[in-house]
């Protein structure tokens, strides 16, 4: 493979063509496999994926088809004294936000402060009326949080978006190594690789740490709350619940039962400590949020705040997802923790904001622009590659509703080889590690998924839009 002509960080080979340290062990390995070797190992993955059913549903397509997210053989490499550095700067990040949460709902001495301005939260849709003044038991609000990265350059790495709410694609992650250590087994035999696939057991152990106060005397019950078989996300939602050993569980699976929420068995009702739950808030409980939901359970949100159950993770999270909130997160890290941030957010402009926005419209062709409540590449534009006609239909938008988007640079992703029929070719990846919280602490899972845009030259790496996978390795000491 020779060096890519493009201008962004390679962060497997050296701008003279040389491996980067991170990659030696694997690249001396690779130089010894027959390319048939590679493509027939190739078709064996993806058969793999489609067997075990690895698979997520499209909105909007047609047939709201099954898609099987492709899968890269080439792993993303990251080096013991990179992660470490990487780790202090999520468990500052993740720390802000849970204290962030709890002063949202509570005093909100970050506003009083004129450190946040209060127009970010009147109206959010985001911030839940019902939570203030209630603290989560443990105090914990993200119980699972996933920080999705980007690279530019050897020790440039930036926040691009955090997921508080509901976040998923660790059952890819889990998957990806699983089907790596399956098909190159010899291959962690020469390069020592931090492992993930405890990961599940690691979630059971700190959801069952923030069990409420009703819990005490006994194992706490833990089970998964899935809106059902056609949520895009189902197969991770039974996968987890699976690999934990919990209950999956559907909202006609449950009710309040003397106080506790209660789950259908075999031997009868029995009540649940943690709910880890992938249902939206809106449709977590019809007698306080859409009445008409039929995806949770009446009266949940009662027992939650008389301590009854814990939900994981907590309902009004979900405005630490808000790209508007998002470009504070340098005021809110230094507020909160008292430090400078060590993990750097992407420049932001806020539409909201008269000058931000007409900047904006003024260079929307070189800017990439997204709903402040948008997620997945839907509703977003990215300047560089939309056509003039595309740029004015946006513009028009923004001039119709600028509080609901943020713009940002087009940034120079570092890109990662996949394996293509001509060989390995640089593509553009970003990476989301996945922490969990509970009172006893912070546990970062090593690497985390990385998503790759398998397009020549494109940004987008979402699946939901034409992207991939990898294996994500940490090295070993």
């Amino acid at each position: 493979m020779t060096k890519s002509s493009l201008s962004s960080y390679d962060e497997m080979l050296e701008a003279d063509g040389s491996t980067r340290a991170a990659y030696s062990g694997y690249c001396e390995w690779l130089k010894e496999q027959p390319p048939e070797l590679l493509r027939r190992k190739s078709g064996e993955a993806e058969a793999f994926f489609r067997k075990t059913g690895i698979t997520f549903n499209v909105y909007g397509s047609e047939d709201a088809e099954e898609r099987l997210i492709p899968f890269d053989m080439v792993p993303r490499i990251i080096s013991a004294a990179q992660w470490r550095r990487l780790s202090k700067g999520i468990e500052q990040r993740v720390r802000a936000l849970n204290a962030f949460l709890h002063d949202l709902y509570h005093r909100q001495e970050i506003v009083r402060a004129g450190r946040l301005p209060e127009r970010v939260l009147k109206g959010n849709s985001a911030f839940l009326p019902q939570m203030a003044g209630f603290t989560p038991p443990g105090g914990v609000y993200t119980h699972i949080v996933g920080i999705d990265l980007v690279r530019t350059g050897e020790d440039e790495f930036m926040v691009l978006e955090d997921n508080a709410r509901t976040p998923s694609g660790v059952s890819y992650m889990l998957e990806n190594r699983e089907t790596m250590m399956a098909m190159f087994p010899e291959l962690f035999t020469k390069v020592r690789v931090r492992e993930v696939s405890d990961y599940p057991r690691r979630l059971a152990r700190s959801l069952a740490a923030c069990a409420p106060p009703a819990a005490s005397g006994h194992k706490p019950v833990v089970a998964v709350l899935t809106p059902g078989t056609f949520n895009s996300a189902y197969y991770e939602h039974a996968f987890l619940a699976d690999q934990m050993g919990a209950e999956l569980v559907e909202g006609s699976d449950l009710r309040v039962e003397n106080g506790r929420v209660a789950m259908r068995t075999t031997r009868g009702w029995q009540a649940i400590d943690v709910l880890y739950r992938r249902v939206d808030d809106d449709y977590l409980d019809p007698l306080t949020f859409k009445p008409e939901s039929v995806l949770g359970v009446s009266g949940i949100m009662d027992v939650y705040r008389a301590g009854g159950i814990t939900i994981a993770n907590a309902p009004g999270t979900g405005i630490a997802d808000d790209k508007a909130i998002y470009s504070f997160m340098p005021e809110i890290v230094e507020f909160y923790t008292g430090e400078k941030p060590i993990l750097a957010n992407v420049p932001t402009w806020r539409c909201s904001e008269a000058d931000s926005l007409a900047y904006v419209l003024d260079n929307l062709a070189d800017l990439v622009v997204k709903e402040v409540h948008g997620s997945g590449g839907y509703g977003m534009l990215i300047g560089p590659t939309s056509s003039r006609r595309e740029i004015a239909m946006f513009a028009e938008k923004l001039r119709a509703n600028p509080d609901n988007y943020i713009a940002q640079p087009t940034l120079s992703l570092s890109t990662v080889p996949i394996f293509t029929k001509a060989g390995l070719a640089p593509r553009h990846v970003d990476l989301r590690p996945f922490v969990l919280v509970s009172p006893q602490g912070i546990d970062i899972t090593p690497g985390g998924l990385t998503r790759v845009a398998l397009k020549k030259g494109s940004l987008v790496v979402n699946s939901s839009q034409g992207g991939g996978t990898k294996d994500s390795w940490v090295l070993d000491d």
